[in-house]
């Protein structure tokens, strides 16, 4: 059984700790209406050219000459998974899970007898990925000393992914990310970058067919807008993933905190009941001394 002393450092030790874990929930909740506003704004402009290009897309159908960034190059042997977490912990199951969700996809390829090739953005899906696919990772990029993400930021990225497919290092590329629907649900989501992804989806029930004429002609506007495309949704995955991960660790370092007030319960109550039983066992032994002296 520990001595009070010990029980006293505890309680101390888990104040502090409760200390902190409620400033980083106020700081997280700060973060969070900012974040949650750049994800929002940014999925109207991310929609509308999904549905521009599936509307490009249409001029292409059944035809060989389509644009390789929007029909592929044929070929579907070597994959490319774009990753992107956090950089840092504390957000409860925020990163395991996107990591979790690529993996599974990988694995699934490497069954098939594909190959496969991971680029992570962020540190700690790089950390977990790392343990089965230490081999497959081509590039980690972190962006921990970045305050705010800009566009600039996703055009890197971009343009990375799109030197690799002109290098044909690989066929197909999809992106892993997770998309912020409230403060304590992050859904794993994959996005299909190249070839460009125009399927119809639940969103595109309601919208009316629309047909456009194009100037220029399609050809010159998909050469700008698939490359761009690709930024786009770069951007708005890492957007996305800033307010999951402020939203994730808003909730973890709340219930961080509720356990940290019942081991403090706990304690104080163990703390209380033996001082108790220590005052007691003093009063015995003086009433004792007494009653043999008499």
């Amino acid at each position: 059984m520990p001595s009070l002393k010990d029980l006293q450092n505890r309680i101390t030790s888990v104040k502090s700790t409760q200390k902190i874990t409620k400033a980083m929930q106020m700081v997280a909740s700060a973060k969070l209406r900012k974040a949650q506003e750049k994800a929002e704004s940014s999925r109207p402009y991310a929609e509308r050219m999904r549905h521009v290009l599936k509307s490009l897309a249409q001029s292409y159908a059944g035809r060989d000459d389509a644009p390789v960034l929007l029909g592929g190059n044929g070929k579907d042997k070597v994959h490319l998974l774009v990753v992107a977490t956090a950089d840092r912990g504390l957000c409860g199951g925020f990163n395991s899970s996107i990591a979790r969700f690529a993996r599974d996809h990988a694995n699934k390829l490497l069954a098939s007898g594909k190959t496969v090739k991971i680029i992570t953005i962020g540190r700690k899906g790089n950390d977990i990925l790392r343990r089965l696919f230490k081999e497959n990772i081509v590039e980690a990029i972190s962006l921990r000393e970045v305050k705010n993400i800009h566009y600039s930021h996703a055009a890197e990225i971009g343009d990375k992914i799109l030197a690799m497919f002109e290098s044909e290092e690989f066929d197909v590329a999809t992106l892993f990310y997770s998309k912020f629907k409230s403060i304590i649900a992050q859904i794993p989501t994959a996005h299909q970058l190249i070839p460009a992804q125009v399927e119809a989806d639940e969103s595109d029930k309601d919208e009316q067919v629309v047909n456009y004429d194009y100037e220029p002609n399609e050809e010159d506007i998909l050469k700008e807008f698939l490359p761009r495309n690709i930024n786009v949704q770069v951007f708005s995955a890492l957007l996305e993933n800033g307010a999951g991960e402020m939203g994730a660790k808003m909730s973890a370092m709340d219930n961080a905190s509720r356990n940290a007030g019942d081991m403090i319960d706990r304690l104080t109550l163990s703390f209380n009941r033996q001082r108790q039983a220590q005052i007691t066992k003093e009063l015995i032994e003086i009433i004792s001394g007494a009653e043999a002296l008499k």
